[in-house]
Parts: C-alpha cells; sequence; structure tokens
C-alpha cells in the first residue's frame, strides 16, 4: 500500500454518469480517495451514506471524495441514483488503480481465500502527495477520522 509522503499516481477512470475522471483534474484540490468492495453491499452503503451526509463539510475543508470500486458504470449510476451521492464513482473492473495503491489484495471470508479492494482511504493533498492513509477502514465513524485529518490539515 501507498504511504503517506508519496506522490498519488494519476489515472483516470470511467465515471458514473458516462464520462472520464483522471485524479490530475483535481490538482489544487485535496482529494479524498476511497476504495470499496461492491455497489449495494451493506458495509459500502453505510460508507457512502456517511461521505455524503459530510459532503458539505468536506466540501468546506477544501476537498473532493472520488469512490472507486470494480463495478460497472451502470451499477455506480444505480447505487448513486439509490442514496442520493453527490461525488463521483469511478469504475475500475481491472483493479488495476487499486493495485497501484495497494488497495487489491487477499482477502479471507467464512474461511475462503480470494482477491479483492481492501476498504482503505487516501487523503491527497492540492499538489497530488498523499499526506495520510487509512489501510482496512472501519466504515464506523470513517468520514469523522477523514473531517478530522481535514481540519488538522487546513489548520496547519
Amino acid at each position: 500500500m501507498l504511504e503517506a509522503g508519496t506522490q498519488a499516481p494519476d489515472f483516470t477512470l470511467a465515471a458514473d454518469g458516462g464520462g472520464e475522471v483522471s485524479l490530475s483534474d483535481y490538482l489544487g484540490k485535496k482529494v479524498v480517495l476511497y476504495f470499496y468492495p461492491k455497489d449495494n453491499t451493506s458495509g459500502c452503503t453505510t460508507e457512502a451514506c456517511s461521505f455524503r451526509d459530510d459532503h458539505m463539510r468536506i466540501l468546506a475543508a477544501g476537498a473532493v471524495v472520488l469512490g472507486v470500486s470494480p463495478d460497472s458504470v451502470k451499477s455506480h449510476d444505480g447505487f448513486k441514483l439509490k442514496l442520493s451521492l453527490p461525488f463521483a464513482l469511478l469504475s475500475d473492473p481491472d483493479h488495476e488503480v487499486a493495485e497501484l495503491y495497494g488497495a487489491w489484495g487477499e482477502k479471507k471470508m467464512y474461511g475462503n481465500t480470494y482477491m479483492g479492494i481492501v476498504r482503505s482511504t487516501f487523503i491527497i493533498d492540492e499538489t497530488g502527495r498523499i499526506v495520510k492513509v487509512f489501510p482496512k477502514v472501519r466504515v464506523k465513524n470513517h468520514s469523522q477520522e477523514v473531517l478530522d485529518v481535514l481540519g488538522a490539515q487546513a489548520a496547519a
């Protein structure tokens, strides 16, 4: 997994609504880049809703939110509409970007081992440098953890 202090790798992915988004589009802004396993699952819904509910505070801290999963754009469109998400969801079906960031790895569930998204969040500063990594995120109160870091950055 990438570490704080390193330059965030640039990427371009298909976004909900049919366009494309590149990380470099956001130079000059802070970015909350979060990787999640699957649309319409309980943990991912909880996480997305917490970012939605805190979205205005995140914007006020000078940041944008980008969610990334292997799901299709069509799946993202439905998920975004269903939950009224005000931020972009990006499709990484071949998990190339997740691998770049170290958010793709071995997971275990019910005694089975498989490869999948390791739920993680990266806070990237205005110059494209990673300032904070949250590996193996627990969804409860995660958006508040992100806000705490953004607030500390704003105070610095």
